[in-house]
């Protein structure tokens, strides 16, 4: 049986995926809108792979005596001025999910809950490939500036970069 206070936490965590997932399908958007197709195409893997965290959190829950709440969501943000600044918009997403483990794995060593505090080790591990994923893109754009060429250039490597790292 699942305490109470870990299962308002874990729904918590519910809502964040589901969110970030959403955030991911609206930035997915904006890329095809602008000729992006790789950056597209990676944040479309985002939204599902954000989504198969949610799943996962869901039947947890449930299995563990719980109920999984399904959450309302906010309206994705969907301006960007550039990918710069959609890529920053990833790591604060991926920062702040991160957060939320980490509070909710620190709650379940306070009330002994070993069997959820396992189980968010694979989110932990997640968020840690997530951050630096996102952290080595920017870099990478920091690098290329407004240079069109460049750009392009990343746009058709994006994918097999997403790729490398799932492999990893």
């Amino acid at each position: 049986m699942i305490s109470e206070n870990i299962e308002k936490s874990l729904n918590s965590q519910i809502k964040l995926e589901a969110q970030a997932s959403m955030q991911y399908l609206s930035m997915a958007s904006w890329a095809e809108i602008n000729g992006y197709n790789g950056v597209a195409g990676f944040f479309y893997n985002q939204s599902e792979e954000e989504k198969t965290h949610m799943l996962k959190l869901i039947k947890f829950v449930n299995e563990r005596g719980g109920v999984a709440e399904i959450p309302a969501l906010e309206k994705p943000e969907s301006e960007f001025e550039s990918l710069q600044e959609l890529f920053t918009t990833f790591l604060t997403s991926e920062e702040k999910v991160t957060h939320n483990v980490n509070l909710i794995v620190f709650e379940c060593l306070e009330v002994k809950d070993y069997t959820t505090h396992n189980f968010m080790q694979w989110y932990v591990a997640e968020q840690t490939e997530e951050e630096a994923l996102a952290r080595t893109i920017l870099d990478k754009l920091r690098i290329i500036g407004d240079d069109k060429g460049g750009l392009y250039l990343f746009d058709r490597d994006i994918e097999s970069l997403d790729v490398k790292t799932e492999e990893a």
